[in-house]
């Protein structure tokens, strides 16, 4: 059954790319200069930083709603989590991660 997709795709699929097919769209108009710039390294830093605490959030908002039910020992782990990424926090503040200029 896959071998039979596989051959199908490959006698069905379209051929022969052409050079419209190749470049990139911007409305309708030819593109200039390159589609592919590079983004600067601190956009990855910021981004990294914003999914470790976007993550946070979701570990936090059930452990709210749950907070009452779920006993002390589970206060003190969600304390334990806040800390660590408080201090990783710290820790990429004193290295300038959060400095953009």
């Amino acid at each position: 059954m896959v071998a039979m997709a596989l051959m199908a795709n490959r006698i069905l699929a379209p051929r022969g790319a052409t050079r419209a097919k190749s470049l990139t769209y911007e409305c309708g108009m030819l593109p200039i200069g390159r589609s592919r710039t590079q983004v600067h390294f601190r956009y990855y830093l910021f981004a990294i930083l914003f999914l470790i605490f976007d993550i946070e959030a979701v570990f936090l908002f059930p452990w709210a709603v749950t907070f009452l039910d779920i006993g002390e020992a589970a206060f003190y782990e969600m304390l334990v989590f806040i800390l660590i990424l408080g201090f990783g926090l710290l820790y990429a503040w004193k290295k300038g991660v959060l400095r953009w200029t």
